[in-house]
């Protein structure tokens, strides 16, 4: 593989680690609010 490879992949990895990240933190704060919301 040549360094331009291992570079893209590189990105796709990070790119894809922050996509799922943000999703996971998503679904998070809506459960989160919607939890906080019932309480009330």
């Amino acid at each position: 593989m040549s360094e331009a490879q291992i570079l893209a992949l590189e990105i796709f990895f990070i790119g894809l680690l922050v996509t799922v990240t943000i999703i996971i933190g998503w679904i998070a704060f809506v459960v989160l609010s919607r939890l906080y919301k019932g309480q009330r």
